[in-house]
């Protein structure tokens, strides 16, 4: 009996659909990179429901024959390529010819196209890649595609979609990528009727300001390299733009948006010393490199490249960065303390005279040192040696900061009895302005001062968040902030939890934000910084109820109030903030899992003194 039998084509389509279309998002990057292949001017994507209705993407491109249109549904019909070399020479987005018929094996689409040789257009209706219908109509030069009920055929994969929000954030983070490198062409995006995006042609700088906002733009260098083997340009953001989460960074090869861990450290090496460890700068960088040194053809997205030069073009790129941030002087310089320093030294000036009198002297002549009692100025002196007693010992004190430990001798000159540890409370020292230092009776006991106050703010947070949110602290003059189009999406979801974290904003229109209040508490902290984390970490949250959310966003603000490391702390500061970390929900990890505190045993102690 046979077993093996051919899949029908629509069981294949579907499973091949599973790798290029896995969200609304994967639509709208398809459409949108062959709306640039066929030379659009413009292109507009309309959302409903982030996709689950609905996505529509017109564009004013070169538009599709009646022949054509029918033609491009089909699995592995494109007019990129001819023959396998043409992989190799490769200028345009698309090529393996499986977009479109992935899309419509998922979905229900509705084609409208036009030439501009042709007075009337195709418009063609597919279902489950079943032709439903076709037919000409009169319409505009280009393509206009309706993508309704994605995944209304596989209700498993439409029940993983993920929240409203992130889908759309999903959907605005793929059309960034497409609009970065082609500021030349006008974009919009709406969502339910609601204008995201509307970008019109401009330059490279002004395309990121217009995306991400003009203060990111004032904080970029510009970086620029020529080599045979590859070019470089794009910008790199300064130090002061560096953040622990949200900073936007993007490499481009070729106008092909792409993932390359290995190229991001080399972004990273060059701020080494410049930034903290755990902080990252924004970046849009774009490499120009010949096709034949590059395979885009190594995964279904197209995002991970091979290079044949890889390990040469990290060094050019390491260089170049390094050279855009010594160039523009980048490095932050050192502000020295002035209070209190002595006035401008005088300049000599030969031509103005000066009567400067010589400094006179005076002798005793009956001064004699081996006569005590001869000068008043070695009284004293003299006077202090001659009460000590020449069999007192010398005993050393100490405060509650230098105090021995128990059982610990002082060696000055000669053994001593220890000096007794405070009775009152346990001791407290601090290390490097980062670890809080105390004995215990299992050893020593380090704690991390900066995780130790976050997991003291989260629980504090949580449980006002829990009761009647965060008190308020409004600005006497409000600020502005222009919001991403995926900061819009958010916050138009988030208002009301924003408001019990404290933030009263108003929204201006046009992703536009004015901050009239902040959680109290929080002064000193940039607001906008603080606004733009808290709505990256509502962005990652995904599907979660409301109180996972809170504590997402609770953790969000723990982290940015938190005592920075390096700062130092008085006795009683050390101690309160050990009690409250020892009285909170879990001492010995963070929120997001990081080790808060450490002991080392008395057995490991002991292991380091012996002979």
């Amino acid at each position: 009996m046979d077993l093996i039998q051919l899949l029908p084509d629509s069981v294949a389509n579907q499973i091949a659909a599973g790798e290029v279309i896995q969200r609304p998002a994967s639509v709208v990057k398809e459409l949108v990179e062959n709306a640039v292949d066929a030379g659009a001017h413009r292109i507009d994507v309309i959302a409903v429901d982030a996709g689950r209705t609905s996505l529509q993407v017109v564009d004013d491109g070169c538009g599709m024959s009646e022949t054509d249109a029918r033609l491009a549904f089909e699995r592995h019909a494109t007019s990129k390529i001819r023959e396998a070399a043409d992989l190799f020479t490769l200028t345009t987005m698309g090529f393996r010819g499986e977009a479109l018929p992935s899309i419509v094996a998922v979905a229900q689409v509705e084609m409208t196209t036009r030439t501009a040789d042709s007075d009337l257009g195709t418009r063609l209706q597919i279902e489950a890649s079943r032709v439903v219908a076709q037919e000409p109509v009169a319409c505009a030069v280009g393509t206009n595609i309706v993508v309704k009920n994605l995944f209304f055929n596989v209700p498993a994969r439409r029940k993983f979609l993920k929240t409203t929000a992130t889908e759309l954030n999903n959907i605005t983070a793929e059309l960034e990528r497409i609009v970065l490198v082609h500021p030349d062409i006008s974009f919009s995006l709406a969502h339910n009727d609601t204008p995201i995006l509307n970008l019109s042609p401009s330059s490279a700088k002004g395309r990121i300001a217009a995306v991400f906002g003009s203060r990111i733009a004032e904080r970029l260098l510009p970086v620029a390299v020529e080599t045979p083997m590859v070019n470089i340009r794009g910008f790199v953001g300064k130090p002061e733009a560096a953040r622990k989460r949200g900073a936007q960074q993007f490499f481009f090869v070729n106008d092909r948006y792409m993932r390359h861990p290995y190229f991001h450290r080399a972004v990273q090496e060059a701020f080494t010393r410049l930034i903290p460890a755990d902080e990252q700068v924004p970046y849009f960088i774009y490499f120009d490199v010949p096709p034949a040194d590059i395979d885009v053809n190594i995964h279904p997205t197209k995002t991970e490249i091979k290079f044949e030069n890889e390990q040469a073009i990290w060094q050019i790129l390491l260089a170049a960065v390094r050279e855009a941030i010594g160039k523009f002087n980048a490095i932050p310089t050192i502000e020295f303390d002035t209070e209190g320093r002595p006035a401008d030294m005088p300049v000599y000036n030969p031509n103005v005279a000066t009567l400067v009198e010589p400094p006179t002297v005076t002798l005793n002549a009956g001064f004699n040192p081996f006569e005590v009692g001869t000068d008043p100025a070695y009284a004293p002196r003299q006077q202090g040696l001659s009460e000590k007693r020449p069999d007192d010992a010398f005993t050393p004190t100490f405060n509650r900061r230098t105090a021995a430990p128990d059982g610990w001798e002082m060696l000055y000159g000669q053994p001593q009895v220890a000096a007794p540890a405070p009775t009152d409370s346990r001791a407290f020292f601090q290390y490097q302005g980062q670890y809080i230092l105390t004995a215990t009776e299992s050893g020593l006991l380090i704690v991390d001062q900066h995780r130790a106050h976050i997991r003291v703010l989260y629980d504090r947070y949580v449980a006002q968040l829990a009761s009647s949110g965060l008190p308020s602290q409004r600005y006497l003059f409000p600020e502005v902030m222009q919001l991403t189009a995926s900061q819009s999406a958010t916050f138009s979801l988030q208002h009301e939890n924003l408001s019990r974290l404290g933030f009263d904003i108003n929204d201006l229109g046009g992703g536009n934000v004015s901050i009239v209040g902040y959680p109290s508490g929080f002064e000193g902290l940039d607001p906008q910084l603080l606004l733009a984390d808290i709505l990256a970490a509502a962005a990652d949250s995904g599907n979660l109820d409301s109180d996972q959310l809170f504590g997402r966003l609770a953790s969000t603000l723990a982290q940015a109030a938190a005592i920075p490391r390096g700062q130092v702390l008085s006795e009683t500061e050390m101690q309160d903030l050990v009690a409250q970390l020892f009285a909170s929900t879990n001492a010995n990890y963070t929120p997001d899992g990081h080790a808060v505190t450490a002991i080392i045993g008395q057995e490991t102690i002991d292991k380091l003194f012996k002979a």
